[in-house]
Formats: structure tokens, C-alpha cells, sequence
């Protein structure tokens, strides 16, 4: 079972990643956090299916605070590889080499790596743009 959602900014991004770390009944097998230009981009993979009482909240949760993300649109086309990828194996370096895309975290749940890229990020620029708010 999987939700792949995208959201405007860091602080979106950061409320799901924190909202999933409080929920001891989620059987997360991986989450992978990518950041587009404008958006970022979320997959939460479950070890298995939620209840259904439950699996209602989260959604309900994730329309809430971002957007269902399609694979199918050809724009799609970077990040659909990059799943590919990582689920083939590849290393997260090796899948943002190849498809261009930023990979900030891939596996277990860290909340850390996406603080720390936004800090990384903002700093480098010299501002903040919108999406990294």
C-alpha cells in the first residue's frame, strides 16, 4: 500500500513527516521525500494496508495539507524514474545523478533531512524561496 502526495512547502512537508512519527500504527516500510523546484513530492509505503476507519483519517489528513500526485502526466516522467530507481535498489545518489531529481530522504522515517536540506538550501541561496518555506 502506498500514498504518493505532493505539497507546496517545507512546512507542509515537515506536519506530515511529524503527524507520521506520532502514529505508532502505521507499519511504514519507507517514506521518500523528493524536492521539485516548486513542490515536493511524498510517497509513504506501508508494510500493509491501514483499517479502513483509519485509512480514511489519513487520506482525509493528506488532502488536507497536500495534493494526490499522479505518475501518469509526462512532467511526471523524473519522479516516476526516481521511485523506479530506488525501488530497483539504486542508491539515492546514484538516482539523482541519473534522473535529476533531489532525493532528501529515502527509507526510514527522518524528519532531520528535510530541516536540514531546507537549512542547506536557504542559506546557499541567500533567501528563502516560497517552496522551501
Amino acid at each position: 500500500m502506498q500514498y504518493l502526495y505532493y505539497f507546496a512547502n517545507t512546512s507542509l512537508v515537515v506536519r506530515l513527516l511529524t503527524y507520521l512519527s506520532k502514529q505508532v500504527i502505521f507499519p511504514l516500510k519507507s517514506v521518500t521525500v523528493i524536492y521539485l523546484v516548486d513542490r515536493w513530492v511524498v510517497r509513504i509505503q506501508l508494510q500493509v494496508p491501514l483499517p479502513t476507519h483509519r485509512a480514511l483519517d489519513f487520506e482525509a489528513f493528506l488532502k488536507e495539507n497536500g495534493y494526490l500526485y499522479s505518475l501518469t502526466t509526462p512532467i511526471a516522467r523524473p519522479v516516476r524514474e526516481a521511485l523506479a530507481g530506488l525501488d530497483a535498489g539504486l542508491s539515492v545518489t546514484a538516482v539523482m545523478e541519473k534522473y535529476h531529481v533531489v532525493v532528501v530522504s529515502h527509507g526510514a522515517l527522518q524528519l532531520a533531512n528535510v530541516e536540514n536540506f531546507r537549512s542547506s538550501f536557504v542559506e546557499g541561496l541567500g533567501y528563502c524561496p516560497p517552496s522551501l518555506v
